[in-house]
């Protein structure tokens, strides 16, 4: 290979990496775009959600999850005992108002149909009559 042929290959890979180059600047100024279109999105939904929670009436029971959990532990702890769901409230320290207990009933009817306070070594619920 000769010198001309050496500085054409050479001006081949140049060109080559300056178009590839650009074809990246062009990538990143896409990218940095699209982040910050992003980042100002997750600043709304961050104040929005900011905003609700502050404006939303706070619960006096556990969030759902903790309360099955909660419900569940009382009849594993207390596996000789029937339940009532006033009986269950007041033992979990849970308020015993009306709409509070029809949630706790509600929760127990879902866990009755699912099994879970008719297994042997677990207390009982003794539905209202």
């Amino acid at each position: 290979m000769n010198v001309i042929e050496l500085l054409a290959d050479l001006q081949a890979r140049h060109d080559e990496a300056t178009t590839r180059a650009g074809e990246l600047r062009d990538q990143i100024e896409h990218l940095t775009a699209a982040l910050a279109e992003t980042e100002a999105r997750l600043a709304e939904l961050t104040t929005t959600r900011k905003v609700i929670a502050e404006l939303a009436p706070t619960r006096a029971e556990p969030e759902p999850t903790a309360a099955y959990q909660a419900i569940l532990n009382a009849f594993n702890q207390h596996p000789d005992q029937t339940f009532r769901v006033r009986d269950l409230h007041e033992l979990l320290g849970m308020p015993t108002d009306d709409p509070a207990m029809n949630v706790t009933r509600s929760r127990l009817g879902r866990l009755t149909r699912q099994g879970f306070p008719t297994q042997p070594g677990r207390g009982l619920y003794q539905k209202r009559t």
